[in-house]
Formats: C-alpha cells, sequence, structure tokens
C-alpha cells in the first residue's frame, strides 16, 4: 500500500501555494478582493529543516513515495490451477514478445515501453506517455 503524504509535505506545498501571485483579470483593478476587502499579508517563509528549498519549485515533493507497476499481461486460471503452481512453472500471457508493456503510478495508466536486459536486469523503456484525459482531477 503506498505510503500516505507526510503533514509537513501538505502543508509546506500549501504554503508555496498561498505565497504564488494570482495573475490580473481584465477590466479589474484588484485581482484578488473588491475595494472594500484589504488584500492578506502573509509572513515570509522560514526555512525548515526538513526543506531549506521552498523557492526551487516542486522539488520538495522528489522524495515523496509512489507506487510504480509494469504489467507485462494477464491471464485467467482457475484456482485448482493456481494451486498446483510451483517454482519453474510457465503462465502463459494474453501478451507477445515485443508488445508494449503497460507502466501504471498508484494504479493509473501513465506510459507504454519495452522491455529491456540491463547488466542482466530487467528494465522498461518508456516509448509513450499516456496523455491525461480532459477533466481528470488527479484525485482517485
Amino acid at each position: 500500500m503506498p505510503e500516505e503524504p507526510k503533514q509537513e509535505d501538505i502543508d509546506e506545498l500549501m504554503k508555496v501555494l498561498a505565497a504564488s501571485t494570482v495573475p490580473p483579470v481584465a477590466g479589474r483593478a484588484d485581482p484578488v478582493a473588491p475595494a472594500a476587502v484589504s488584500p492578506m499579508k502573509y509572513e515570509p517563509l522560514a526555512a525548515s529543516p526538513a526543506s531549506t528549498r521552498v523557492d526551487s519549485g516542486l522539488d520538495f515533493l522528489g522524495d515523496v513515495n509512489v507506487q510504480v507497476r509494469v504489467e507485462l499481461g494477464s491471464s485467467t486460471m482457475n484456482v485448482q490451477d493456481v494451486l498446483k503452481l510451483g517454482s519453474g512453472s510457465i503462465v502463459g500471457l494474453n501478451s507477445l514478445v515485443g508488445d508494449p508493456v503497460n507502466v501504471f503510478v498508484n494504479d493509473r495508466l501513465v506510459a507504454r515501453g519495452e522491455v529491456l536486459i540491463v547488466r542482466d536486469n530487467l528494465a522498461v523503456r518508456i516509448t509513450e506517455v499516456v496523455p491525461v484525459p480532459r477533466g481528470s482531477t488527479g484525485g482517485a
């Protein structure tokens, strides 16, 4: 199960978003609020031991863990057949050699790629990034 984001990471993101500027709206002198309401003032961000690079964009999200899964293919089997599996058993998949493999991040299809062998290890070369569907908010 993927690890939940830390509260301090969420707080830091909220601070960065709050400090960002609001673009002006055409025809309005004050893009933030009506004339009767004064804009909020924010304290300068203090460097915390966990993240001292607030001004570097989204770099502080670089250490957030995500689950990555590569799907080579699938197969349908009866429980009886699964119980017979042992070391050295071969399970046929519904894909062919050379077919693209699906790459999932947190159970969402994000890319397709090809399987490679690099120094006796399996690897995946990304060949296609799957576009995000319109209207998707990223939440599951």
